[in-house]
Order: structure tokens, then C-alpha cells, then sequence
């Protein structure tokens, strides 16, 4: 789901006139990518086939929803007619999986 709606040509998404940093597309990438690694830690701490990965699930969620993000951004600018990858929205990536970091430590450790 994150992958086909980040992939969308640039006019089916909603124009917003404000700062590139703060604009819808940004949000909605901050939003999926903490929801995206909140799941991923929890599945990886849950899971019982790569030990390594069960005892440090925030590690490699990070890892590979980074990744992932930049994967997109780069399947963006070259694959993909009307988009271009863009480092906002990487930044916007990496912010969420930080959101989603904080978001998994307030409900499962602290």
C-alpha cells in the first residue's frame, strides 16, 4: 500500500500551498512510515526464526524502512513519468520512522 500510494503521478495528489517541508505528500509519507516501522518492530520482536533480528527489531526495522523510503524516492525519479524523487520526502521517510521508534517505545517499554 505504502509503495503503489507514494508511486501516484504528482496530479492525483492534493494541492496544498504551503512550505515543500510541510506539505500534504510530506505528512502522508511521515504517517505511513511511522505506522510502517511501528508494525515492522513489532513483528520482528515477535517473531522467533532470526534470533539477531528478534533482539534488536528496532535496528533493523530502521534499516530497512530506510531503505525502503529511498528505494521509493529512487523508483520516482527514474521509473515513474511526472514524479521525480525528492529529499523532503526522504527526510520526511526518516522522520517518520523516528515518530514510529517513539510511538513503539511508549507503548511497549515504557
Amino acid at each position: 500500500m505504502i509503495l503503489l500510494t507514494t508511486l501516484l503521478p504528482s496530479s492525483s495528489l492534493p494541492a496544498v500551498s504551503v512550505w515543500a517541508l510541510f506539505s500534504f505528500d510530506s505528512f502522508a509519507h511521515v504517517f505511513l512510515f511511522s505506522i510502517l516501522i511501528f508494525l515492522m518492530i513489532v513483528g520482528l520482536a515477535k517473531q522467533f526464526t532470526f534470533l539477531r533480528i528478534k533482539h534488536y527489531p528496532i535496528r533493523y526495522a530502521l534499516l530497512f524502512s530506510s531503505a525502503f523510503g529511498i528505494s521509493i524516492e529512487l523508483l520516482q525519479h527514474f521509473f515513474i513519468p511526472g514524479r521525480q524523487g525528492d529529499i523532503y520526502d526522504v527526510l520526511a521517510n526518516t522522520f517518520g520512522c523516528l515518530i514510529g521508534i517513539v510511538l513503539f517505545k511508549w507503548v511497549y517499554v515504557w
